[in-house]
């Protein structure tokens, strides 16, 4: 009767757990007016790690201190590889990105409201498209170790009826990597150094100097969703 009983916990334990996954896989919201189909997909249900791999990750036990985890989606492209492809090849770029915007949100918070600093001054506004532009591609070379972990493509029909420019087919595809978070640090340490260097000779380097001090403590912090 025990040996009954405990299977029969085992089996509500299993199909509790298949449940919740279920509910965290199928984030499509339904409400949402969309101008395809989906015709065929990798998987059942959208995965949860697309919109959101900070709590999906998380919620399955990931090692969100050990690693940081990210996800890209393409746009829609003419074939299943091509798009695939390209999400896997923009894996670093799409991090490069990340740091760089973080990096330039913090330099808007370090001169937001201070009365002596002028956001006009053409020190600050350099500043912005050094961030804004050079920067990411100079993040992309100090990326590295990212690893793809998970793939998963939707072929869509795209329809004029429900809001498209015309009716065709295209693929989308998207991926679920890693990045070890004390790789990451340096890499956000090694950017967060190339602004302050560039800011050494202008009327605001004090200010960056305070924004960017504790960079890399504050993009994990970000990364991992504690701020």
């Amino acid at each position: 009767m025990k040996i009954l009983h405990m299977i029969l916990m085992l089996s509500l334990v299993a199909c509790s757990s298949t449940k919740k996954e279920a509910e965290l896989e199928e984030r499509e919201n339904e409400d949402i007016a969309r101008d395809y189909t989906v015709i065929d997909a990798s998987g059942k249900t959208r995965p949860g790690w697309i919109e959101d791999p900070i709590l999906w990750s998380k919620e399955y036990g990931k090692d969100t201190e050990k690693y940081r985890f990210f996800s890209y989606e393409t746009e829609p492209k003419v074939g299943r590889k091509v798009a695939c492809d390209l999400a896997k090849s923009n894996v670093r770029a799409d991090i490069a990105s990340e740091i760089s915007t973080f990096i330039d949100k913090q330099l808007g918070t370090s001169i937001e409201g201070i009365s002596s600093v002028d956001e006009n001054n053409p020190d600050v506004q350099g500043l912005k498209e050094y961030t804004e532009s050079t920067l990411v591609e100079k993040t992309k070379t100090l990326i590295h170790g990212a690893s793809v972990i998970k793939t998963y493509w939707e072929k869509r029909r795209y329809l004029q009826k429900l809001g498209a420019k015309k009716d065709y087919m295209a693929y989308t595809c998207a991926v679920y990597f890693r990045m070890s978070s004390d790789t990451l640090a340096k890499a956000v340490d090694n950017a967060a150094r190339a602004v302050i260097e560039r800011a050494s000779k202008t009327t605001v380097k004090d200010n960056v100097k305070n924004a960017l001090e504790n960079a890399s403590k504050d993009f994990l912090k970000a990364s991992a969703g504690e701020i």
